[in-house]
């Protein structure tokens, strides 16, 4: 395999653990009610369908990026995701209704997993570079890891905030490979090709700095 593709598919493995651990919360608030019989099957056939919609979205997304300026505005979308996942505040779940219905547990969790994962989705579209094969890969292997390693991802990122910090610079990294890959600009990217090199590391450094000076910022108020 190509190494740039081992690449791509740990970028997209690491850009759905660092933006799933909410999803991860929500699946255990919308099964806690269940019996545990119950509860492991409202997990399975919940992940299972929540797996293939993601899929499917993002494999969307990607062919949609074939559009002038999409890649451009994906690549400013995302840069606002790794930015926010620095500053934003931990969203209190508990409000979360859990249910005694497999059928209502096993629908929150795919509705769930379809409002909170579209930046999942802008995200792995933009890393794909429009290899769908690594989009289903990268799902695949992440989604599982995600929800059965759903407490200790979250352990460790309350443990040591410097993992939100790389999960923001992958982000950021991805943010600017697809403000280089837009096709309305191919021609300047290929007349300066130092600036095509340069720019995903310009947009981590300004994620990583206006994310930690925002939180210095939070924290002397």
């Amino acid at each position: 395999m190509d190494f740039d593709y081992v690449i791509t598919i740990m970028m997209i493995i690491g850009i759905d653990i660092v933006l799933g651990g909410d999803n991860a919360v929500v699946i255990a608030l919308a099964t806690r009610n269940l019996p545990e019989a119950k509860r492991n099957k409202a997990i399975f056939i919940g992940t299972t369908f929540a797996i293939i919609v993601r899929v499917c979205l993002t494999i969307i997304a990607a062919l949609l990026m074939t559009i002038p300026l999409l890649y451009m505005i994906g690549g400013i979308l995302l840069l606002r995701i790794a930015y926010q996942l620095l500053v934003s505040e931990s969203q209190d779940q508990a409000t979360l209704k859990a249910s005694t219905s497999l059928f209502i547990a096993i629908r929150t969790i795919v509705f769930a997993d379809i409002i909170m994962g579209l930046d999942n989705v802008i995200a792995i579209a933009g890393a794909s570079q429009g290899h769908l094969p690594l989009v289903i890969i990268g799902v695949l292997i992440s989604v599982p890891i995600i929800i059965w390693g759903s407490k200790l991802i979250l352990y460790i990122m309350d443990q040591y905030p410097i993992i939100i910090y790389i999960g923001a610079s992958i982000l950021a990294f991805t943010a600017g490979r697809m403000i280089t890959h837009e096709l309305y600009f191919t021609q300047f990217f290929n007349h300066y090709n130092y600036a095509k090199i340069i720019i995903p590391y310009i947009c981590i450094l300004l994620v990583i700095t206006g994310g930690y000076i925002s939180n210095r910022i939070r924290v002397v108020r």
